[in-house]
């Protein structure tokens, strides 16, 4: 159904002040904070820890140790590793949980290792629903929903893995799924824009619904901006928390056999796109996608096996699908 036609409005005589509601908005949003919520995902090694600390220009989470995985004892599901920090920057205030997941894809065995992944979101929504239809409900609720999930890819050069598709698909159908190749400085350039297209093809062959989405609320400029920003995803990326020196220029990088690599160069890693695109066009959009696609599809679910239960106990009938199904 198309929208109804705009009203071009009618212009006051004299200043009338409601013009300054968008400040209003503003100081009381900036008094409040902002939640984001970031979950990475991947195989150990991949970078993950440092890709998080390079984004946020801080030290959120700690790196792997260095400890030889094959004498840690194996366990039976993937973990789920929360931290909390505030960031502040001018005067906003960023409240960021980072869900960290080790143990994804690194057992013999990996069948069913996103179930502990996609459990952990669901609960999430469970939980913000169960505190909105309390009879006295808090007039702000904590959001612990995942607003963002960073998928790392291996660069391998060959494409998805089955477990890659199979989680992907499980993921991309309840949150915002934001594809990455790891540790692209592995790969040269010609490498990795084939791998690129082998890895778009198969996002196409299986019908993956990663974000950015195209809605009719979006403008010609917005629409266009998330077509260029899905022709490089997934995004080839470098991470480092430290700062190098090359002939007198310094810069946050990492040194290989081969020469440095300086993560905030466009020509040599798509870092600073991601990070244009995670945090400084599309971070609202994130949250709001969240609530309004994802969430929205869990609650309408869920409050439809609550009416169906009720029916069916008013009726006297076996009892349906109980609701907050996971």
């Amino acid at each position: 159904m198309s929208a109804p036609p705009v009203s071009p409005g009618i212009q006051p005589t004299s200043y009338v002040g409601f013009d300054t509601i968008t400040s209003q908005i503003e100081h009381r949003l900036i008094k409040r904070g902002f939640q984001f919520n970031i979950m990475v995902v991947g195989h150990s090694g991949l970078g993950k820890s440092t890709l998080i600390n390079t984004l946020f220009a801080s030290h959120l989470i700690d790196s792997a140790t260095g400890t030889d995985i094959t004498q840690v004892p194996v366990t039976k599901t993937t973990e789920m590793k929360v931290s909390s920090h505030t960031l502040l920057e001018d005067r906003v205030r960023l409240n960021i949980n980072v869900i960290d997941t080790p143990g994804f894809g690194d057992q013999i065995n990996n069948n069913k290792v996103w179930e502990p992944i996609v459990k952990y979101i669901k609960e999430q929504y469970s939980q913000y629903l169960r505190k909105e239809l309390t009879a006295q409900r808090d007039r702000y609720i904590r959001d612990t929903r995942v607003h963002a999930v960073l998928y790392f890819l291996q660069p391998n050069g060959k494409g998805l893995s089955a477990l890659d598709i199979t989680a992907l698909k499980k993921l991309t159908e309840i949150a915002n799924v934001i594809p990455v190749i790891a540790k692209a400085d592995t790969l040269t350039l010609e490498e990795r824009a084939q791998f690129r297209e082998i890895i778009q093809q198969e996002f196409k062959k299986h019908k993956f619904r990663v974000y950015p989405y195209d809605t009719d609320e979006l403008t010609e400029e917005e629409l266009e901006l998330n077509e260029s920003i899905r022709s490089i995803v997934p995004f080839a990326v470098v991470g480092s928390e430290k700062e190098i020196e090359v002939n007198g220029e310094t810069f946050r990088g990492r040194k290989t056999r081969w020469g440095a690599v300086n993560v905030d160069d466009i020509n040599q890693c798509e870092f600073v796109y991601l990070r244009e695109f995670l945090i400084r066009t599309h971070l609202e959009d994130l949250i709001e996608t969240t609530s309004y696609i994802h969430y929205e599809g869990f609650r309408a679910r869920q409050l439809i096996a609550l009416k169906e239960n009720a029916s069916s106990r008013s009726s006297g009938g076996p009892s349906a699908g109980g609701a907050y199904q996971r």
